[in-house]
């Protein structure tokens, strides 16, 4: 009997009222996102939410040249696609799987029109947003001012934070392509940790063997965007 992903996984939709949860969750298509999976580009209009499962996806600013750098990731404890209810149908960052995993996808429209219905649910998302918001101003921040050891020990953690174990799926090319550096940088900011017994690093498989050392050696942006999401995210949408 396979274990199949619950939509209660999804901390967002584990939040949910109840009588929230009883209109979408008959809605929710479970779908699969393979790693490098573009879930929309920028400008390109929201036809679905996804709320990841088991899956982290990428949040990236794409300049004209084709350059790119992450701006935030989302996973289990979000969702992709907040500009349906900021106002906007479409939004400048493009959506890319960073880990591979499932979601739970459902119209645009019918988050909206939820959104718009139920204040409890309005409050929750709009918590949630917040957190994120934290998270892309920590990370602009970590870009300009922190070395590329600092960064990659932020951006694993904050991957690590939204994965059911210690291991990603991750080549140093995307990696670089997320923090928006030379790959040789990578390179030589995960052979400082892997020689300091921190990580191991083998075929584009990466296990954190000692998180306390990582969090040591991060700066402090990656404790500030957690203090922050968790003290949002734990609020109790009835609490106001």
């Amino acid at each position: 009997m396979s274990n199949l992903p619950t939509p209660a996984q999804n901390h967002l939709l584990a939040a949910l009222p109840p009588e929230v949860k009883e209109r979408l969750f008959p809605l929710l298509e479970l779908v699969s996102l393979p790693l490098g999976k573009v879930l929309y580009e920028s400008g390109s209009q929201l036809r679905y939410v996804y709320f990841p499962i088991d899956a982290i996806v990428s949040l990236l600013y794409v300049m004209q040249d084709g350059a790119s750098a992450e701006i935030s990731v989302v996973g289990n404890e979000g969702i992709i696609g907040i500009a349906v209810f900021m106002g906007g149908e479409s939004t400048p960052s493009r959506a890319l799987v960073q880990s591979a995993g499932h979601a739970y996808r459902l119209p645009s429209a019918r988050l909206k029109e939820e959104f718009n219905r139920d204040a409890t649910m309005r409050l929750l998302m709009l918590r949630y947003t917040q957190s994120l918001i934290t998270q892309m101003a920590q990370t602009a921040v970590c870009n300009r001012h922190h070395s590329v050891d600092q960064q990659l020990c932020r951006w694993l953690l904050l991957s690590l934070d939204r994965l059911p174990d210690n291991r990603l799926t991750m080549t140093q090319e995307l990696i670089a392509n997320m923090l928006g550096v030379r790959r040789e940088g990578v390179t030589l900011a995960a052979g400082k940790l892997q020689q300091l017994g921190v990580i191991q690093y083998q075929r584009g498989h990466i296990t954190v063997l000692d998180r306390a050392k990582l969090e040591q050696l991060s700066c402090e942006c990656y404790a500030v965007v957690k203090k922050e999401t968790d003290r949002l995210l734990a609020m109790s949408p009835t609490s106001s």
